[in-house]
């Protein structure tokens, strides 16, 4: 039977900082357009970090039940390490969505913005459709698009304009570098997982690309958005900030670069997920200013 530490593994807190990096920037967004909101931007918060940790779970059954995760250089999964059953882990994803489409619910119906909840019944379908269903997406190298396109643009997004009613270029500009370094965390992870995805059928971004192109692909990821966050200091000058993030790319570059893998990867993803964290909080404090 799966314990408290085991379901918390489960979530893949390495992951969730990619969730509310996007809602930091945009409500940063939003506060330099004079119109920020405590309420909304906690709800937009728990929007993301729901769906963040309904695909985990969604990805652990999913995999599980395939046995794509069999064999693991990562943590062990709920459900192929079988500490809880299957459709435990199910109910848990269902669950989190559920969270987040409440949650949704409450914050389109305070902006006004109905038209949001198609785009977020479309964000819990590519959540459940990256590694589910007959097939999925993640088998076939299109995870970053996704990741991109909900935990980049529509998150950073949707959390300005459900405050503001608008978006900026540099909000744009924010969400595309918040898109891009969120891939990056997928793509370390995938990285560290090519051996037995390959093995497994699994064919993503990382096992596609190659273990040498993938890696190059990552330090592409981390530091395009620096250049686009310090685009936003022709109107933001605070944006120069960003500058001080500059070392900490270059470690997590020569350490990918390096030919890291395995479990030693894991603190890297750890600390990936840290510096898409910073970049929104630091990006959002000077779009804001």
């Amino acid at each position: 039977m799966a314990t408290v530490a085991d379901w918390v593994e489960g979530a893949r807190p390495r992951t969730l900082p990619a969730a509310v990096s996007p809602v930091a920037l945009g409500t940063g967004a939003a506060v330099g357009l004079d119109s920020g909101s405590l309420l909304r931007a906690s709800l937009a918060a728990g929007v993301a970090l729901a769906l963040q940790v309904g695909v985990n779970y969604a990805n652990d059954y999913s995999d599980g039940i395939r046995g794509t995760d069999d064999v693991r250089t990562g943590p062990p999964r709920l459900t192929g390490g079988g500490a809880a059953r299957p459709r435990t882990v199910r109910l848990a994803a269902f669950a989190s969505f559920a969270v987040a489409g409440v949650l949704g619910l409450w914050l389109v119906a305070l902006a006004g913005t109905w038209w949001l909840l198609a785009a977020g019944a479309v964000a819990v379908l590519a959540a459940w459709g990256y590694t589910g269903g007959a097939s999925p997406y993640g088998y076939r190298g299109l995870g970053e698009v996704a990741v991109f396109v909900f935990f980049g643009l529509l998150a950073t997004l949707g959390t300005t304009y459900t405050q503001a009613l608008t978006v900026t270029w540099q909000a744009v500009a924010g969400a595309t570098g918040v898109g891009l370094i969120a891939c990056a965390l997928l793509m370390v992870n995938n990285v560290r997982d090519v051996p037995t995805d390959t093995v497994a059928g699994k064919r993503t971004l990382a096992v596609r690309l190659g273990d040498r192109r993938a890696r190059w692909a990552f330090v592409l990821m981390i530091t395009v958005p620096l250049a686009l966050g310090l685009l936003c200091a022709v109107t933001h000058p605070w944006a120069w900030a960003l500058l001080a993030l500059v070392p900490w790319a270059v470690h997590l570059s020569r350490t990918v670069l390096g030919g890291a893998s395995g479990r030693d990867l894991i603190p890297t993803l750890r600390d990936t997920g840290f510096f898409d964290l910073a970049y929104g909080l630091v990006l959002g404090a000077a779009l804001a200013l």
